[in-house]
């Protein structure tokens, strides 16, 4: 029997167990099953919280998407794994450390309940996205189907490709996702954001996770957007990001500097289930 807790971050679901008082290993067949929304449980992504790995972490936080990959990054994920162990009294710092497959992240909590999430330092060079280009460039190009598109390409700890487009509501996300987030030019696959720049302070954005198809929130995607916004001077360093499931507010200020996330996380149920 597994415990665990269903939450959310502007909509993107996830299922969080404690698995540091309680045995667990998955595998890619019975994290298929959990994430089922119709035989499972139902999420966008699961998450595990571990001991640390690192002396100076408080914890360790992996991510397994939908159809059982596991994954380094996501930042909505992230702000449900502090509210967790705070509500699970895991931990009563207002400022934790967790160790992840991408780096450690730095969680904070504050005065008003929302949680800032520093996502570490933006990764430009292809080689670090990954991509295979032969160089860093603001947009680069892809053809697929006889479709072309340029995007802009960053790493969150995860691969991101983000897209510029007129209108969010008409955005081709699910077929353009689809055929991307796989595309030979991502070695590991990536996420795919597409952006409608509001004003400089403000966006529209929609992401296709891989693994996951389109979610109604990305942290990592809205953090990815704004970087990418930022470096084409289409952005200021503080922009509010309207996703389906929400906002976020994203600040960055430039090269060699963390990219700070904060928003809100909300549990919805526990429960437990027998594999």
């Amino acid at each position: 029997m597994i415990n665990f807790t269903k939450m959310h971050g502007l909509g993107n679901d996830f299922v969080v167990i404690d698995a540091i008082n309680q045995p667990i290993a998955l595998t890619h067949e019975q994290i298929q099953l959990l994430s089922d929304r119709n035989f499972g449980i139902g999420f966008d992504q699961l998450l595990l919280v571990e001991n640390p790995t690192s002396g100076n972490a408080d914890f360790k936080y992996r991510i397994f998407n939908a159809d059982g990959s596991e994954v380094g990054q996501c930042g909505n994920g992230a702000r449900c794994f502090a509210r967790f162990v705070r509500d699970k009294k895991l931990s009563n710092k207002d400022e934790i450390c967790v160790d992840t497959n991408s780096g450690q992240l730095i969680l904070r909590f504050d005065a008003e309940g929302l949680i800032t999430v520093n996502m570490g330092i933006p990764k430009h060079l292809p080689t670090e996205i990954p991509l295979l280009a032969k160089r860093e460039q603001l947009n680069y190009n892809v053809t697929f189907d006889s479709t072309s598109t340029a995007f802009g390409a960053v790493s969150m700890g995860n691969p991101h490709a983000v897209i510029h487009v007129e209108d969010i509501k008409t955005a081709p996300v699910a077929d353009w996702g689809k055929h991307l987030e796989s595309h030979a030019i991502f070695p590991e696959r990536a996420n795919i954001g597409f952006m409608q720049v509001i004003n400089r302070s403000a966006i529209k954005l929609r992401v296709y996770e891989r693994g996951a198809a389109e979610t109604l929130a990305c942290g990592s995607g809205a953090c990815a957007a704004v970087v990418i916004g930022i470096e084409q001077n289409l952005l200021d360093h503080e922009v509010d990001v309207q996703l389906p499931g929400g906002h976020l507010k994203i600040q960055w200020s430039g090269r060699g500097y963390p990219v700070l996330m904060t928003g809100p996380a909300t549990s919805v149920f526990e429960g437990s289930i027998n594999l």
